[in-house]
């Protein structure tokens, strides 16, 4: 009898480990804003069946060969520093929501952050400086806040190719004042080069891939437009033995909406619900079944839901259209 009980419980605790390795990360990309949240904010989130927010401070730079990084200052939105990133993740903790912290760059005038590149030694040693510095504050907060997952970079393919060694040393020195989970959110097109990847624990993906030319693409023709790129993936998951973790993944409701999926600063175009909806499915139905995908944060989810998205709003926040319902269902299974 004793026996028999052995292996009972032998076999639900295998059972119970199994599931929980299983459990994907459903996350939201939680855009930073002016004031302090409360209950009133988090409530659309847990509605939304999501378990983990992605919050991200930042730091601003000048312009591409700046090497100084400003950060944590008193003109700086609330959300977007050290106090309101702590005041979020203590919020959302109290409702058992788990956090990234994933620190951000933004150069003036929008510049793509992957084109960050200085023009002397001397200013590469600069700008690793300023940048240990703004990521290390965020890695001692998420350690303070009790983050399961720190980001420590986000699409800088130049400087990770240029300066790979810096790279590698920041990772330690993170590691020496975080305990949870690492990661860096590559973009679609520069994670296959990344040279860290052994050291961290998540391969983080911008997952903005091209799918489809067309105008209104069906699920079908989404999924089909990701085997190509889903074989690439694979490949590199398989080479490093790490799960794949997409930093970012999200789809405007805007015609040709698969056909460059990165691309925000198109302000005009024809509303279209259903391509965004169907692109949600498909990336959806080829992925979270994935035993070697942990899973992803939408983007973008603001603070403010009754004022935000709609169904005249062309932009990639899912809230208050068909797609938000679609994220209820599928991140509830």
């Amino acid at each position: 009898m004793k026996v028999k009980l052995f292996f009972l419980v032998l076999g639900f605790t295998f059972f119970l480990s199994c599931n929980s390795q299983k459990k994907k990360i459903n996350g939201l990309s939680f855009v930073a804003s002016s004031e302090a949240i409360n209950d009133q904010h988090i409530q659309p989130v847990k509605k939304a069946s999501a378990n983990y927010v992605s919050l991200m401070p930042f730091g601003f730079i000048r312009e591409l060969s700046s090497p100084d990084v400003i950060y944590n200052t008193s003109r700086q939105w609330f959300g977007e520093t050290r106090k309101g990133v702590k005041q979020y993740a203590e919020s959302f903790k109290k409702e058992e929501i788990s956090i990234m912290i994933k620190p951000q760059i933004w150069v003036w005038h929008g510049e793509f952050t992957g084109y960050i590149k200085m023009k002397s030694e001397e200013q590469w040693k600069q700008l690793e400086d300023s940048y240990s510095k703004f990521i290390l504050e965020y890695a001692s907060l998420a350690e303070e806040i009790n983050a399961s997952v720190f980001c420590i970079g986000t699409e800088l393919e130049q400087f990770v190719m240029n300066r790979p060694e810096f790279w590698k040393k920041l990772i330690q020195d993170v590691r020496k004042i975080y305990s949870g989970k690492l990661t860096y959110a590559a973009n679609w097109d520069e994670f296959k080069r990344v040279p860290f990847w052994a050291k961290l624990d998540f391969i983080g993906v911008d997952a903005y891939f091209p799918l489809s030319e067309q105008k209104t693409p069906t699920v079908a023709e989404f999924e089909q437009g990701w085997q190509t790129h889903k074989t690439v993936i694979e490949d590199v998951q398989k080479k490093f033995d790490k799960p794949i973790l997409f930093t970012e993944f999200g789809y405007r409701s805007v015609h040709y909406t698969g056909k460059e999926p990165w691309k925000s600063d198109r302000i005009d175009g024809s509303v279209d619900l259903e391509g965004q909806t169907n692109a949600t499915q498909a990336i959806y139905n080829q992925f979270w079944k994935e035993d070697w995908f942990a899973g992803g944060f939408l983007w973008k989810w603001f603070h403010n839901h009754q004022k935000v998205g709609g169904e005249n709003n062309n932009r990639f926040t899912p809230q208050n259209k068909p797609v938000e319902k679609l994220i209820q269902k599928l991140y509830a299974q």
